[in-house]
């Protein structure tokens, strides 16, 4: 998770393709090149330990773009495959 939002920070859209599962990746990736990220919380997790196939990390990404700024809630679950984890999907627990 970590990783994925450094690579937002840094406009990476191959990292985050990269570290997206094959099944629910886009073709393609439209980031906001306004858009800066300030800071990562980790709300919570869920499995994930060295011996899970998958896991839930609950976070909070704080972001400000050109005209406002906001935060991202939520709960993404990961993966693996072949040893690596993927990002695979997530729900926005504050939309409820």
């Amino acid at each position: 998770m970590r990783s994925r939002f450094e690579a937002y920070q840094r406009h990476d859209r191959d990292w985050l393709l990269a570290t997206w599962h094959p099944s629910t990746r886009p073709r393609a990736l439209d980031l906001d090149a306004d858009a800066e990220w300030r800071k990562l919380q980790i709300v919570d997790v869920v499995r994930g330990s060295v011996s899970d196939d998958e896991g839930v990390v609950e976070v909070r990404a704080s972001y400000r773009s050109a005209d406002h700024a906001g935060v991202l809630h939520e709960r993404s679950r990961f993966v693996r495959v072949d040893g690596r984890w993927v990002y695979l999907d997530g729900t926005h627990p504050d939309s409820d």
